[in-house]
């Protein structure tokens, strides 16, 4: 089976992840403490974070759902 671009998971810093989203910093943090954002991880154990690009495209899609229902 051949992946493409979109089925590839990846880490993706803070800069990609509000290009990706549309968010800025203090919101995707903000979500993130209420539980309604994907959590960041430590980068192999350095002081960077990422976040899963698969959780990421799926809360957008997820978002792009509620706005259809609504």
């Amino acid at each position: 089976m051949a992946a493409t671009i979109q089925n590839l998971r990846c880490i993706w810093r803070l800069p990609t992840v509000k290009a990706r989203t549309g968010l800025g910093r203090t919101t995707i943090y903000d979500l993130m403490k209420e539980g309604r954002f994907p959590k960041s991880r430590r980068i192999a154990g350095a002081h960077a974070v990422g976040w899963d690009s698969l959780e990421i495209e799926a809360w957008i899609a997820e978002q792009l759902g509620e706005v259809a229902r609504q």
